[in-house]
């Protein structure tokens, strides 16, 4: 059962996965060297895995994958989050068609979805070269 609260956010309970994405996400998982990036691609995995199954169903291929986008624009995330969601999903995709479960063209499909454009700009008083120059010099 998936059950969203007043704020957005989707909790999950384990009977509502579907066991070829579970599969293909622990594949996922078990490539990444980092435990940072595993906590992280595993929350993402587990996001859209609830989201997945909160809605009628759907065979997952790139139209999906660009709906779950919207839902994440919608939440008001940042660019960088929904980038990193999205490429957590991109290579549940690629470990999906490795097992078998996913066409190797839905998976090249849902690949190119695009991510956010970053729209912000960096904040504070940034070093021109020469000025940092002559700041290496000073020392």
């Amino acid at each position: 059962m998936v059950q969203q609260n007043q704020l957005g956010s989707v909790s999950v309970s384990a009977t509502s996965t579907i066991p070829e994405l579970q599969q293909s996400k622990t594949a996922v998982l078990n490539t990444l060297a980092s435990r940072h990036s595993r906590r992280s691609y595993e929350y993402a995995i587990d996001r859209f895995i609830a989201w997945y199954c909160s809605e009628p169903r759907l065979e997952f291929n790139r139209s999906v994958v660009v709906k779950y986008r919207s839902f994440l624009e919608s939440l008001s995330l940042s660019a960088a989050t929904i980038n990193l969601r999205l490429s957590a999903i991109r290579r549940l995709a690629d470990e999906s068609a490795e097992s078998g479960w996913l066409s190797p063209e839905l998976a090249i499909g849902i690949r190119r979805v695009k991510g956010v454009r970053r729209l912000r700009r960096k904040m504070g008083n940034w070093l021109t070269r020469n000025e940092a120059q002559e700041l290496v010099n000073a020392a």
